[in-house]
């Protein structure tokens, strides 16, 4: 088999494994960001600014040191990307997510990778700190997935090489999903979880996921629901966490060479995973319709603000050419003008060849004079050009007729997952 034939048989299957909804999110990323006819160049050129939607969700997890963020991402995605163990081997922020080959990078080139993350740059010390997994892995959702692994918090005099609080809060404004993890092995009430914990709660509650980590190795049902309540009882004394109804699931990672009685409820993090997803693709289809209203909305503007502005140029200049006419000859003498032109013409035939070449020149730079006295005058505004408005006129149509049809048949084939086919019509 020739490498062509082998690169697009390789294409082909890679196709057929994308998902729907990664491919709604890839295709809404490329109407943003295509060179030619992308919403982001079109809207520049009418002074609206827009940002590409992602095409893949993030979720950070953060927690006190062992809480087992590490040994959750390997566990989601079925492969030992992440070190775990003991210690704090989680000193930075690790990204980890779904590629073509297997490959680790390091912090610029993270940083490269992630451009909305460029910001942690601000952050003294924490390039140093950043670095991404990629892994070829398709498991579950993951390949709509990007995880953020965040340093493990201790208390005390533990020195970070970072402002680890800021950073995480700082990255908790981006992610879309923030899962909080308590281990039961006397570190769960880390007062510095808490307090970021709480800072995130009050902007961004609604990404907050709170799960008891490592429950088999809690002791019995009653050691577990003791931690739990301790933990609770931690979270309720804080302004904006007292709220009925705390929901914190009891999860492990499943062994079944170390049997546990414990209740994992490690597939429902999975569906919030999934949940999220889901709200993603109907958020940025949702976007890209009132985008394309907001694109088609300032074209329509400035078409209609140039035609009133050639409107009023036009009333301006019949304005002042007539007020000059009237103060330089008088209401009789601008009558009057056409008639006593008549006798220049025939003095100006009459004139020699040369004669006439050079009063052709004295007139041309009578006209070149007078034009400039006219836009200084005048206070016209500026107006478009005929291909400009050709041009903006085809961007409209773009917008209207090509990409609302293409959003129309996403939102068409997101739907077709969940409702049968009878029911889109």
């Amino acid at each position: 088999m020739s490498g062509k034939t082998k690169s697009r048989s390789a294409a082909n299957a890679d196709s057929s494994t994308v998902s729907c909804d990664e491919r709604i999110l890839r295709d809404c990323h490329q109407i943003y960001i295509d060179a030619d006819s992308g919403l982001i160049a079109i809207a520049q050129s009418v002074g609206v600014t827009l940002l590409p939607p992602r095409k893949k969700i993030t979720v950070m997890l953060m927690g006190n040191h062992s809480a087992g963020k590490s040994s959750f991402i390997n566990w989601y995605v079925e492969e030992h990307i992440q070190r775990t163990g003991v210690a704090i081997e989680t000193q930075g922020f690790s990204f980890v997510t779904s590629g073509r080959k297997r490959e680790s990078l390091t912090g610029n080139a993270t940083l490269h990778l992630y451009p909305h993350f460029k910001p942690l740059q601000e952050f003294k010390g924490v390039s140093e700190y950043l670095a991404t997994e990629i892994c070829t892995s398709r498991q579950k959702r993951f390949s709509l997935v990007t995880f953020v692994d965040s340093p493990g918090l201790v208390d005390g005099d533990m020195k970070y090489p970072f402002d680890v609080d800021q950073a995480i809060l700082w990255l908790g404004e981006l992610c879309d999903l923030i899962l909080v993890f308590f281990d039961p092995m006397g570190q769960a009430l880390c007062k510095r979880t808490l307090n970021i914990v709480e800072n995130l709660n009050e902007k961004h509650g609604e990404k907050l996921r709170f799960y008891l980590s490592k429950a088999d190795e809690a002791g019995g049902e009653s050691d577990r629901q003791r931690v739990m309540m301790q933990i609770v009882q931690e979270l309720c004394k804080r302004p904006g966490l007292n709220k009925c109804g705390f929901d914190m699931p009891t999860i492990y990672i499943p062994n079944p060479n170390k049997p546990s009685r414990c209740v994992n409820q490690i597939e429902e993090v999975c569906r919030t995973v999934e949940r999220t997803i889901n709200q993603t693709v109907q958020n940025t289809l949702n976007s890209l319709e009132k985008d394309c209203e907001l694109i088609t909305e300032a074209i329509t503007d400035t078409l209609n603000n140039d035609r009133q502005c050639s409107v009023e140029n036009r009333r301006a200049r019949w304005s002042l050419s007539k007020e000059v006419l009237d103060i330089a000859l008088g209401p009789d003498g601008t009558r009057a003008l056409a008639h006593h032109l008549t006798p220049v013409v025939k003095v100006f035939e009459s004139l020699s060849v040369e004669m006439q070449l050079y009063g052709c020149g004295a007139l041309v730079f009578l006209s070149f004079l007078l034009l400039l006295i006219a836009r200084c005058s005048f206070r016209t505004k500026p107006t478009l050009s005929g291909r400009q408005k050709r041009q903006l006129q085809e961007k409209l149509e773009y917008v209207q007729d090509v990409v609302k049809t293409k959003k129309k048949n996403l939102y068409e084939e997101y739907l077709r997952q969940s409702v049968g086919e009878q029911d889109m019509h």
